[in-house]
């Protein structure tokens, strides 16, 4: 990883400076909007991680993706798409962690091990809301890609 330190970016930052700017953080991303045509919305998303990913340093990133409603259609959509299997696979290899949303399961009518790509019971929370809640008043950003 010390190599990346100094690797110029586009504005000339190294990535050890962007990651002296920007310091410890924790994040949660909320996603509950259907993903259009072509899932472009999530793969925007998983973009917008990634990229936070990139700038911070995942060594100096806790981030959560609570995924609730139309939301779960990331990992539903994921099944079939290698595109978006490749970008969640990346992020969740960078210890980002998807929380899917119980209340939603159960409404629906979705099996989270036949459904859902790559989720497990441990991915599962109560309430997408409550989780979102939950993470804020433990100190986590909350951010709506």
């Amino acid at each position: 990883m010390m190599a990346a330190a100094f690797v110029m970016t586009a504005a000339g930052f190294t990535s050890l400076e962007a990651s002296e700017r920007y310091g410890k953080q924790k994040v949660v991303y909320h996603i509950n909007y259907d993903g259009g045509p072509e899932a472009k919305k999530y793969q925007g998303a998983m973009r917008n991680i990634q990229n936070h990913i990139n700038a911070v340093g995942a060594e100096n990133l806790e981030v959560k993706v609570v995924l609730h409603g139309n939301g779960l259609g990331v990992l539903m959509t994921a099944k079939d798409d290698e595109k978006l299997q490749t970008a969640i696979a990346s992020l969740k290899g960078q210890n980002v962690n998807f929380h899917v949303c119980n209340n939603t399961l159960k409404g629906r009518k979705i099996s989270h091990s036949d459904d859902l790509y790559d989720t497990w019971e441990e991915d599962i929370v109560p309430s997408g809301v409550a989780e979102l809640s939950y993470l804020q008043q433990q100190g986590y950003t909350y951010i709506k890609p």
